[in-house]
């Protein structure tokens, strides 16, 4: 059943992989929910909503992915950093917020071909003033530094090729991205998790190789069709089993350069991502329909981002809100967020308070009775 890659270990022996039935039957399933050939759910077909739903899995996959790296920022903070456009204040803030803007860049680079510039480039903006060395960042290692191996505590898991021969060997990883090396037929799905491994094995920056590879994923995936993969997540299962994660690799290497183990690991992450992105869809989809419910005549006194912003005010009481933070989470320009809080403001629904140079809104402490009784308002709003 094998099939030889056109990719090499250190030594020049191919890289192979097997389609068994459980692989066919994933393969199928991934293509048929995450290149649209199903009915998605309108939220992220929608110009007008979908932009909510996309930062919403950027921020998840950028806080998750640096934190299988080490950054200690917990969920909150990191999200409160994203939304409200504040600098980092350390390293571990800038690891996750250099991961949002390399995911950002994924998405306007799917159409272009991958280059080794390209991947660096990629490398430079995850690692950005978050090495101890910034001269490495966005370079691979060069010939007479130590090679960075793969280490769990004093065992040795992984000793990647010799800096040397990096650049012929991210050119040809390049080439088989850009479906260039191919004498057979690899499933898309496979060419985007392998070059997934390759990036890993290959191990070519001193650091930020895990986050690197893992956004190259992700291009490879926009890259062939799959767009609804923009809005999955892959990094927070991974993080919940590490192991599992390294196990992956290590199986492939150590028996006879077999990838399958590596694809049929990611190919369960990538289901799992995709279904709970289906979950989450449907979750937000009821909620904006009882907010609906709930408020007489919302869709004539409310646009789709007021309604999820009462939403999320009815569930957290305490939280707040800016004309920057509400620009950024459904990606419209400063002076639309500013006024969709001001109407909310005037409907006596948000109170405002200066902070600094700017202002801040809070849901009052009465909503839900206010948001019951809105009815009359819109009402008397529609007659006037």
């Amino acid at each position: 059943m094998q099939r030889k890659l056109p990719l090499t270990d250190s030594a020049g022996k191919p890289f192979v992989f097997a389609l068994p039935d459980v692989i066919l039957k994933s393969l199928e399933e991934v293509s048929r929910d995450a290149s649209g050939k199903i009915t998605i759910s309108e939220q992220v077909t929608n110009p007008a909503t979908r932009d909510r739903y996309l930062i919403n899995s950027l921020i998840e996959e950028a806080i998750n992915s640096s934190q299988l790296e080490g950054a200690s920022t917990s969920r909150k903070v990191a999200k409160e950093m994203i939304r409200t456009q504040r600098q980092p204040r350390d390293r571990d803030e800038r690891m996750i917020y250099n991961n949002y803007q390399a995911m950002r860049m994924i998405g306007d680079l799917r159409k272009e071909r991958l280059t080794p510039d390209m991947i660096c480039e990629i490398h430079r903006i995850v690692t950005d003033g978050t090495l101890d060395d910034p001269s490495t960042s966005g370079r691979f290692q060069l010939p007479g530094e130590d090679r960075v191996s793969v280490w769990n505590g004093d065992l040795l898991l992984h000793t990647p090729p010799p800096a040397e021969t990096l650049p012929e060997r991210v050119q040809k990883l390049c080439d088989f991205a850009n479906g260039e090396l191919d004498d057979a037929y690899i499933p898309p799905v496979l060419r985007a998790i392998t070059v997934h491994f390759m990036i890993g094995y290959d191990h070519p920056f001193e650091d930020g190789n895990g986050r690197t590879a893992r956004a190259l994923f992700y291009w490879s995936m926009l890259n062939q069709g799959y767009w609804l993969t923009e809005y999955v997540a892959i990094s927070p299962i991974l993080k919940n089993a590490p192991s599992k994660y390294a196990h992956s690799y290590l199986h492939s290497e150590d028996d006879e350069n077999d990838l399958t183990y590596f694809h049929l690991y990611q190919l369960g992450v990538l289901q799992r991502s995709i279904s709970q992105l289906h979950e989450y869809l449907s979750k937000k989809a009821e909620e904006v329909r009882e907010l609906q419910r709930s408020i007489a005549g919302a869709q004539k006194l409310f646009n789709h981002r007021q309604i999820a912003l009462l939403n999320h005010a009815m569930k957290n009481p305490g939280a707040s809100v800016t004309a920057q933070s509400h620009m950024t989470s459904h990606n419209i320009v400063y002076e639309t967020a500013r006024q969709d809080l001001i109407a909310l403001e005037s409907y006596g629904l948000l109170d405002k308070t200066k902070s600094g140079r700017s202002f801040t809104w809070r849901p009052v402490e009465d909503l839900g009775q206010r948001l019951r009784g809105i009815n009359n308002v819109g009402n008397t709003a529609v007659a006037e």
